[in-house]
């Protein structure tokens, strides 16, 4: 059998490999893979940048991106439809400011879990961050780790993997795996990224390197290298490290990492535009980022607890009480598993994220970084399409939405669907593994080549997922 390189390339990987196994299309299956790989090798490899928005805790999709009006009254959200600048096309009356750039956005809707086992905040984080599934025999590391290690990064003086601020209850979870721990996340921390006073303390220059003795210690260390570096010039732990002190020399000495960490250096209308606090500043954050060219940014925001509005000490989207509370959902008849939150659709919930979210889309198109930038707005899992007995929702992993833009995403569009409760989907199915290896597919990054763990084993990262077609 003989196809064209047309016909070769509608199909999956999984499709040619369950066909290569059963041997149905004997001596022609090499030429034929051959085809495909020639006509889709980085026909979609529009980003140079990553930047994830991970809300963690679990976003409700049906009262955000996959409204359900005709759910039963018991069950149905408050939060009523409305359209967006795309005709048909509606999201909840939460996201105002996300319907005005709806033509930018591909809301995928089918997204869920296909096995069991990340149903908790640790595994499904871990899952979200990886894109493999955590119970699998061999942890792999995060998809930001793999990027750093394959592409590095177009920002020198600034770590290639940046998560801001990196301190919610489930950055934990990220991982390197069998890479090295050089690809390890850096997180900025920061209880409060919109404080004035916040700063990235492990890239400040400390008062001890003051008056150029910072120059004069890596002198010194230059001094002590040499000698090995004369005996054996390829021995890994002289030119092995040599890179990373290199790095954390120009990081230290940097005025770009000082700007790209400075909120405060942007103007008050750009401020505002995010939208006041935490949120918006880390979205900030991340766009600044993006700008200085760190190759993949992860921004992720819980808020702080704040004066004035009790109850809110764990601000994620893990809503098990009064998910629909006016203020704290810590009210009578809570079960104490959703305790230091606020109801869904309270300004620093939704309200902000709406904001900070529509803000930051238009700024990277209006800075021309939009088109070279995949923006992937994430949740490790939805919430019940059923209210329980507190009033809440509860873990979901059959059924939740994904929001991508940028990088050649054709927006204005809905992938996906879910039937009429938003519990289960109905319609191309998608997993984390098809969400990472879009990510890869958008970078050029070519998948059929394996990583090696540390005993020259190959590791396909890749394998388990194909891209989201309507995303390419």
């Amino acid at each position: 059998m003989n196809f064209t390189p047309e016909q070769a390339a509608q199909w999956t990987r999984r499709e040619w490999m369950k066909a290569g196994a059963f041997g149905l299309l004997g001596a022609s299956l090499p030429n034929s893979l051959a085809l495909a790989a020639k006509s889709t090798q980085h026909t979609y490899a529009k980003a140079k940048q990553i930047l994830v928005i991970m809300e963690q805790g679990g976003v409700s999709h049906t009262d955000s991106w996959d409204p359900k009006p005709d759910v039963v009254s018991d069950h149905r959200s408050p939060y009523k439809p409305m359209a967006t600048v795309v005709p048909g096309m509606q999201f909840t009356e939460l996201m105002q400011h996300s319907a005005r750039i709806a033509n930018r956005l591909a809301v995928v809707r089918s997204f869920h879990h296909k096995k069991a086992g990340a149903d908790g905040h640790p595994q499904g984080t871990q899952y979200m961050l990886s894109g493999s599934h955590p119970v699998s025999p061999q942890t792999m590391p995060d998809i930001g780790s793999i990027v750093s290690k394959l592409l590095g990064t177009n920002a020198p003086d600034l770590p290639p993997y940046i998560m801001v601020p990196g301190n919610h209850e489930q950055a934990a979870e990220t991982r390197t795996g069998f890479l090295p721990e050089g690809l390890k996340v850096f997180k900025t921390g920061g209880r409060d990224v919109s404080d004035p006073k916040w700063k990235v303390s492990d890239l400040m220059p400390r008062l001890e390197n003051a008056d150029g003795r910072l120059a004069g210690r890596k002198s010194l260390l230059s001094t002590f290298d040499s000698p090995f570096s004369a005996t054996d010039p390829n021995a890994p732990s002289a030119c092995g490290m040599d890179r990373f002190y290199d790095q954390a020399f120009s990081m230290l000495g940097s005025s770009l990492v000082t700007r790209a960490f400075d909120v405060q250096s942007e103007p008050a209308s750009v401020r505002e535009r995010y939208g006041e606090g935490h949120r918006g500043a880390c979205y900030l954050i991340g766009r600044k980022l993006i700008e200085s060219g760190v190759r993949f940014v992860t921004v992720d925001t819980r808020w702080p607890s704040m004066p004035g509005k009790p109850g809110g000490g764990n601000l994620n989207w893990d809503h098990h009480d009064h998910i629909y509370a006016s203020g704290t959902c810590e009210l009578p008849g809570a079960s104490g598993a959703g305790a230091g939150r606020y109801g869904f659709g309270h300004w620093v919930m939704m309200g902000s994220t709406d904001q900070a979210f529509a803000a930051l889309i238009e700024d990277l198109a209006e800075r021309g970084l939009l088109d070279e930038t995949l923006v992937c707005f994430v949740t490790e899992f939805g919430r019940t399409p059923k209210i329980n007995k507190h009033g809440g929702r509860d873990h979901w992993t059959h059924a939740f939405s994904l929001v991508f833009a940028g990088a050649g995403v054709p927006g204005g569009q809905v992938i996906g669907a879910t039937d009429a409760d938003g519990g289960y989907v109905t319609t191309q199915p998608y997993i984390f593994e098809d969400y990472a290896s879009t990510i890869y597919e958008k970078l050029g990054i070519d998948r059929d080549i394996p990583l090696y763990t540390p005993t020259n084993r190959p590791v396909y990262y890749g394998h388990f997922g194909e891209p989201i077609a309507g995303l390419m």
